[in-house]
């Protein structure tokens, strides 16, 4: 039995047994027989949570690149690796192969040294959903150097501040870039952004919009000159297992931003093996991660997890609205796709429209469907079952974070029976506990807690770049000898798992402790309602009182609010009881959003707590402006 592809439940808990009993003997089986290595470990795995010091397959030597791209051209060479598809359906869409790729890599990787960049190097890439970010971190793997990927969303402000963080060196962006009908002018943030970034001395410029630019003398370089004179001749840098590969950067709830920071052969096996198992992934199939690349999401399962299996990744430069709501299903058809992967926010926005935008499109290869980012709750789940998938392509509703590097609790389509709103069961070698207020552990099924992982798994980031304090402090500092997540969840009558949200996003109300997700849930499947946040606010009597933030349909907006409330309130009342009745609910256009589509939560706490002197940094928003609106109609 090789323990890299997953066929049945039988055969899943056979290898979580094994996962669990003998995780070393487990991990490097699956290493072994699956990646090419310039010299095999010394030693699977030491570690220790109270340093907290994590170490996997010590003292191997490999490049992760080598395992991506070099070991497929000889069987796949010709094999369309990546296929970008543009903002515009008009532009062509791009098949990159994997010689294809191994040569631009090579040139790309030629430039950074040539600019300056060694082993150990930090880069930072904000670049839009061109082919060159791919290219752009292959080829600072390729050489050693460590990328630091900010989401060109982000404003000059955040991108300064994760630059500096990092301390980068170099700067890798373009002119501009296109979402929807609008051009973006990336070229000025990064401009405004260096104004405090003493440190960046080269800025390489990719051409994306064609618009005219500023090119400060000295440190500004267009890319693709450069690119056109370097050889295509290049030696991959030999790494340490426990060199870093990456810096990504994770929100704080408080502070500043935190580096998460990834290592490069744990990280390579573990989103390997999730990628072959969770998306059931066979020859020739097509997969699409609609995420894009600056988050962990785009880097492990856009990326790393896809090329390091000869995989053809799909990656998208648009948005799911333009030029119209269907845009989604046309590239599936278009491409043929085969394993869909998207967040329940673009699920919810598009289950809004009409149903024609879906109809009217082929999406009879799709195997497998995929959601990422959030709980996904009932109502989504069904829709994006019965009209995307057709009632035959399993849903991986998958659950993990960007410090854990890859999917840690999520079904195996096809293996394991899915259940709307449940994670289900853990990935094989992932051993998760759930913890009571006491800090003890929670046995058996039936019960809910504080959700902690007790043993290392390869992909987890090994600490927060520059403040190992903080990265103990925050992981693993709460429960003794555990990492904690941050998130409560519950296990069912069958060991399923149900992620309930982030703890900060537990009421207590009258003493008892509510979870957000469940009473969003109970909301959303009233027919009026497209989107809600719940959260607490200070009450003299209850302690906390509950605080609804709600959008409607289009079918919503002309009803009486009133009876609305009173309708959502019943509604609530039925599903979860009168005691998770909100004391408040505002009817809003929208809500506070990061560009990974979480809701700013805390922002709508400090709106229901009338304490809006300081709401910290919104310029991150996706939406800023909804802001003040909220603001302006709040009780």
């Amino acid at each position: 039995m090789s323990n890299y592809s997953i066929k049945n439940l039988e055969e899943y808990f056979q290898v979580y047994r094994k996962s669990v009993r003998e995780p070393e003997n487990f991990w490097e089986e699956v290493a072994e027989e699956h990646f090419t290595w310039r010299k095999k470990w010394d030693n699977v795995l030491s570690w220790d949570f109270t340093k907290p010091e994590i170490k996997w397959f010590e003292n191997a030597k490999l490049n992760i690149t080598e395992n991506c791209i070099d070991r497929h051209l000889l069987t796949h060479g010709d094999k369309t690796a990546i296929i970008w598809e543009p903002n515009d359906p008009k532009e062509d869409a791009l098949h990159i192969s994997y010689k294809e790729l191994h040569e631009r890599v090579n040139k790309f990787a030629n430039v950074l040294k040539q600019n300056g960049i060694e082993k150990g190097d930090r880069v930072c890439i904000y670049l839009p959903m061109i082919p060159e970010l791919s290219v752009a971190m292959l080829a600072c793997a390729k050489i050693g150097a460590i990328h630091s990927v900010v989401f060109a969303g982000f404003s000059a402000s955040a991108l300064a501040t994760r630059t500096n963080d990092a301390d980068c060196k170099m700067l890798i962006t373009s002119d501009g870039s296109f979402r929807g009908e609008k051009t973006i002018d990336l070229k000025g943030i990064v401009d405004k952004a260096l104004e405090d970034c003493p440190n960046v001395e080269t800025v390489l410029v990719a051409k994306r919009i064609g618009s005219d630019i500023n090119m400060k003398e000295g440190r500004d370089k267009w890319l693709q000159p450069l690119l056109e004179e370097a050889s295509e001749e290049c030696e991959p840098e030999i790494m340490d297992a426990e060199d870093p590969l990456f810096i990504l950067y994770t929100s704080g709830s408080t502070g500043t931003p935190k580096g998460m920071l990834h290592t490069t052969a744990g990280y390579m096996v573990y989103t390997a093996y999730t990628f072959k198992n969770i998306f059931q992934y066979k020859e020739n199939d097509v997969y699409w991660c609609t995420a894009d690349i600056g988050w962990i999401t785009g880097h492990s399962y856009i990326l790393y997890g896809p090329l390091a299996n000869g995989a053809t990744t799909v990656m998208f430069e648009g948005i799911p609205s333009y030029p119209d709501y269907g845009r989604f299903w046309e590239v599936v058809e278009k491409h043929k796709v085969n394993q869909f992967y998207t967040a329940p926010t673009a699920i919810r926005s598009l289950a809004k429209r009409k149903l024609e935008f879906v109809e009217k499109y082929d999406l009879s290869s799709l195997k497998v469907l995929g959601s990422v980012g959030e709980p996904i709750n009932e109502e989504a789940w069904h829709w994006y079952n019965d009209n995307i998938g057709k009632k035959k392509s399993p849903i991986v509703d998958t659950w993990w974070q960007t410090e854990t590097g890859g999917i840690m609790i999520s079904p195996i389509p096809y293996v394991t029976p899915s259940k709307p709103t449940y994670a289900t069961l853990p990935f094989p070698g992932i051993q998760p506990a759930l913890m009571d207020a006491e800090g003890k552990e929670l046995k058996g099924n039936q019960v809910d807690g504080r959700l902690c992982i007790k043993f290392p798994w390869p992909s987890m980031a090994r600490t927060i770049y520059g403040n190992h304090q903080r990265y103990k402090d925050t992981y693993f500092s709460a429960y003794e000898n555990k990492y904690f997540t941050g998130d409560g969840a519950m296990r069912d009558e069958v060991g399923y798992y149900r992620i309930t949200g982030r703890v900060d996003d537990v009421i207590i109300v009258s003493g008892h402790n509510l979870g957000t997700a469940p009473i969003e849930d109970a909301i959303n499947e009233h027919p009026a309602v497209a989107e809600s946040a719940i959260v607490g606010f200070p009450h003299e009597v209850k302690g906390n009182a509950l605080y609804g933030f709600v959008i409607l349909k289009e079918t919503g907006e002309s009803r009486n609010q009133d009876n609305l409330r009173k309708e959502i309130n019943q509604q609530i009342a039925d599903k979860i009881g009168p005691i998770a009745k909100p004391e408040k609910i505002q009817f809003v256009s929208g809500l506070p959003k990061t560009r990974s589509g979480k809701i700013m939560r805390r922002i709508l706490r400090k709106i229901a707590s009338n304490d809006t002197s300081n709401l910290g940094d919104t310029s991150t928003l996706l939406n800023p402006e909804v802001v003040d609106e909220i603001i302006s109609n709040s009780f």
